[in-house]
């Protein structure tokens, strides 16, 4: 724990190596940086230059049409390299992301605007370049002012920047890398650290135990402190040691009390996680757990086919008991329970329960099924949404305020489901939606309010 009782989790740093398949798994442990421009493969720089030259654009053009065609150009770029390019979710992982000075001043301040916008978290600068921080014109919780060696103007840029990290030389004496003015190190809230490389898999490598015991032993210098470490391209054994190692148990055979949630965190079930098990679901990037019955690790659906996709990773205040957060998966039926149920409390209810309904009725409906008849009619199906939609708006009472908005769940979750739309896919569209910086204005459309006015006349 850091020195304020958070849970601090060390991170991957993904530089000079852009996030593959595989590694963009790593990011599971819910946090992760990368730098755009330290990568060299081809489609990762023709993709940064694309977004970089649309800011440009953006920053430049002379009227509101423009402006607004290059913003959502860039932003649909900046999506597309994260989640297609990188591998990562923004919408459940905190992404860093590294921009340079000069690409940031160059488009007036558009580019990180459209990371953010994009998904990510926090901006990444050079500190030095105090005019890109101060052109940015961001939140100071957004913005991230990063060194190599000692920080100047400390009180200036604490005013700016929310988040201060700093690159440090690996060693047993690493704290000493930080700066020795105490004003200055109390500044830096995050270290960027290098483990030891990884050599031909036999004794003396970077995952080897000894190595991996020595790396701990500074990452808990650091978090003592209340400082964080950021693990510069980490193996996964690596991170999941990294990561294990701020948990702990008081169980007798050392395994790590497990809740497995869904996006919209229902309780899927509970199960147990070992450091070993940890280690394997950052590899594969799906819920692995360890099976006391088997004595063994459990790759989840290897058996079954009831696989997980893997998101997050999370450990709870206390540091005693993990999360899983995953989207359950299966070939007949998503089920997470050996009695074929999504959960291992029966069968879901409220909005699940009624997504699980909808799927059914769209295989096999029973004779007479309104929802059926919904699914074959899309015209009646548009005309129930916005009827519904206007009674709701004209609701004065609470009691019909919840009968008229159950109303138009029903009826958006059946369009929903024509569409092949999930409520984890609502869920991913909102916590994206609250990393975004930019604001529509948010009037009403007259052409839709117009549109709307015909159908109710009808």
């Amino acid at each position: 724990m850091g020195a304020h009782g958070r849970v601090l989790i060390p991170y991957p740093i993904f530089s000079g190596q852009p996030p593959t398949p595989k590694t963009a798994a790593l990011s599971a442990i819910g946090k992760c940086r990368i730098n755009p421009a330290s990568y060299t493969t081809q489609i990762h720089v023709s993709a940064f230059a694309d977004i970089v030259s649309k800011t440009i654009l953006q920053s430049t053009a002379t009227s509101p049409e423009d402006t607004k065609k290059f913003q959502k150009q860039s932003i649909a770029l900046t999506t597309h390299y994260l989640i297609h390019l990188c591998g990562l979710d923004p919408s459940i992982v905190e992404i860093e992301v590294v921009l340079p000075p000069e690409n940031v001043l160059n488009s007036g301040g558009c580019l990180a605007a459209c990371f953010l916008d994009g998904g990510c978290s926090t901006i990444v600068v050079d500190g030095r370049s105090i005019e890109a921080v101060e052109c940015m014109r961001l939140p100071r919780d957004k913005i991230c002012a990063h060194y190599v060696a000692n920080i100047p103007s400390v009180g200036y840029i604490k005013s700016l920047a929310g988040h201060r990290s700093i690159d440090i030389k690996s060693g047993v004496n690493a704290v000493q890398s930080l700066p020795n003015d105490v004003e200055e190190r109390d500044v830096v809230t995050t270290v960027m650290m290098t483990p030891p490389k990884i050599g031909d898999g036999h004794g003396g490598d970077g995952d080897g135990d000894e190595a991996i015991a020595k790396m701990l032993e500074e990452i808990g210098l650091f978090t003592a402190m209340g400082v964080n470490v950021g693990l510069v391209n980490p193996s996964a054994k690596q991170l999941g040691s990294c990561f294990m190692e701020q948990a702990r148990t008081d169980r007798v055979d050392g395994l790590f009390t497990t809740v497995v949630t869904t996006r919209l965190n229902e309780a899927l079930g509970l199960v147990y996680s070992s450091k070993e098990s940890v280690i394997a679901a950052l590899e594969c990037n799906r819920g692995v757990y360890y099976s006391r019955s088997r004595a063994a690790l459990w790759r989840k659906g290897d058996t079954s086919g009831h696989y997980q996709n893997l998101h997050r990773i999370d450990i709870d205040c206390d540091a005693d008991a993990l999360r899983f957060t995953v989207t359950q998966r299966g070939k007949d039926v998503k089920a997470f329970c050996h009695l074929n149920d999504l959960t291992c409390w029966g069968k879901p209810t409220g909005f699940r329960g009624l997504e699980e309904t909808l799927a059914k009725r769209m295989k096999d409906a029973p004779v007479g099924s309104y929802t059926k008849r919904l699914f074959n009619d899309p015209v009646l199906l548009r005309n129930k949404l916005v009827e519904e939609a206007q009674e709701l708006s004209e609701c004065v009472s609470r009691q019909h305020g919840a009968e008229e908005m159950a109303d138009v769940l029903y009826f958006a979750m059946v369009k929903a489901a024509t569409l092949g739309v999930t409520l984890d896919d609502v869920a991913v569209e909102l916590d994206k939606r609250d990393r975004k910086v930019t604001r529509r204005k948010g009037d009403s459309k007259e052409d839709r309010i117009k549109a709307a006015d015909a159908i109710l006349k009808k």
